[in-house]
């Protein structure tokens, strides 16, 4: 693989498959000194990463190494749970071809996956507040992302397909490969449709995952579709308005600092104390001179502190929004210290996946859900122009104009942050509004 992987992953629209979406084309155009492959699948429920290591794993690898090489890197490193046994035994045969890369088995607990996080599991370095993990010498890249790679140089293929589980109250839970731009109801009805009438749907994992509706897209980033009955733990603590937030820690809020003992950015030694800010709400202030309200920027919005709390409080939706309230007001994160270490006994504050998906409730949705044959039969398909961070794309067909599979319908804005997309399926333009391209088969 001698090809540019800059050039390769701006030209075939390549986001983290796992994340927010920020353009690869910028993250690869870097030198560091660690590679680390974020094979975590840091959200329960999710089952794509794990799979696709299984049976991609010579492409993973392959690509793993030609980034390695390309950024200058000591070494690449694919961390990953040490449950995912079929995954590790298939590495393993195959990593005597890369005497570069190596494995980091994880153990089993939330968020592994989150970037920050593995970062230091992997390097013992923490990095610093507002920080990325390039400042520590590392770079994080996804399974899918690397595949998508992959497919980019041998093939010609950008990103016009997307993996996702489908499961939660669904009859027959999976993960398959599906056109991006499909609707979120086509998608459920792979897995055999709902088995409930009154339902949400979280795209998403059940921790950072958003409520969209059945009649929204698949889009680069959609890894995982979850139904759920709309009375459920998750979901109300989803929809649970912020005012009620607020006012239950003004009343509720005991200090135990449970909330703080397993933030995750508390743990690397970020000034981030959960417990403190909430008592902002019942006092207007945290009554601590180092920890400032400002202090919120640091949260990674995962979700943890709440089902650590007793009395099921939701600090991280306080600090939302402070964070939002903040930005109206056009105040910036001031806290970048970079003389950041891990909490000592780190390790012992991690909190376990299957503890966290008994607090969820989600027990009984703790199923596999197997790979079955790609599905990319669809005659219609929605893309949103915008799937990433940075600015929507900008349209390059008109409605009546024929379009072949992988052709690009939509180019970066001169001189923004931003990705190409790309048709999904053979067709003609029949839409351009509302933020998305119709295209529909003849």
């Amino acid at each position: 693989m001698g090809q540019n992987l800059v050039e390769l992953a701006r030209s075939g629209g390549i986001v983290g498959a796992g994340g927010a979406g920020f353009p690869t084309a910028v993250k690869l155009d870097a030198t560091c000194d660690t590679v680390i492959v974020n094979g975590a699948e840091c959200e329960p429920l999710l089952r794509v990463d794990q799979q696709l290591m299984v049976d991609k794993a010579e492409e993973m690898l392959e690509t793993l190494a030609a980034v390695v090489e390309q950024t200058g890197a000591k070494e690449g490193v694919v961390g990953l749970k040490k449950k995912y046994v079929p995954a590790i035994n298939k590495l393993n045969t195959l990593l005597p071809k890369y005497p570069k890369l190596r494995l980091f088995i994880l153990e089993n607990f939330y968020p592994a996956g989150d970037e920050q996080t593995l970062v230091y599991e992997v390097t013992g370095k923490s990095v610093p507040e507002g920080g990325i993990p390039l400042n520590v010498g590392a770079l994080v890249i996804n399974v899918e992302t690397l595949l998508n790679l992959y497919n980019m140089a041998e093939y010609d293929k950008p990103v016009i397909d997307s993996y996702i589980t489908v499961t939660g109250a669904v009859r027959n839970p999976v993960t398959v490969l599906v056109p991006i731009g499909i609707t979120v109801r086509e998608a459920l009805e792979l897995a055999g449709g709902p088995t409930i009438d009154d339902y949400a749907v979280i795209n998403g994992g059940p921790m950072m995952g958003k409520i969209v509706s059945p009649d929204s897209q698949i889009t680069k980033t959609t890894k995982g579709l979850i139904v759920l009955p709309k009375d459920a733990r998750v979901i109300e603590s989803k929809t649970r308005p912020v005012s009620r937030s607020i006012r239950d820690a003004a009343s509720a809020c005991m200090q135990c600092s449970l909330c703080s003992e397993v933030c995750p950015r508390h743990r690397l030694g970020h000034n981030l104390e959960p417990h403190k800010l909430m008592r902002i709400a019942a006092y207007g202030n945290t009554l601590d001179r180092q920890a400032l309200a400002t202090t919120a920027f640091l949260c990674c919005d995962c979700g943890l502190c709440q089902y650590a709390c007793v009395m099921d409080l939701q600090p991280w939706k306080f600090n939302q929004e402070l964070k939002r309230q903040f930005g109206a007001a056009g105040v910036r994160n001031p806290h970048h210290s970079s003389d950041v270490h891990a909490i000592r006994f780190a390790d012992t504050h991690r909190f376990d996946v299957h503890r966290l998906i008994s607090r969820l409730g989600l027990a009984r949705y703790d199923v596999p859900a197997p790979m079955i044959p790609d599905r990319l039969d669809y005659t219609t398909v929605s893309i949103p122009l915008s799937q990433h961070i940075g600015a929507p794309s900008t349209p390059v067909v008109s409605v009546g104009d024929t379009v072949t599979r992988g052709q690009l319908i939509g180019d970066i804005p001169e001189g923004k942050l931003g990705a190409k997309i790309f048709a999904s399926i053979d067709g003609t333009v029949t839409d351009i509004s509302g933020n998305k391209i119709t295209i529909s088969a003849a």
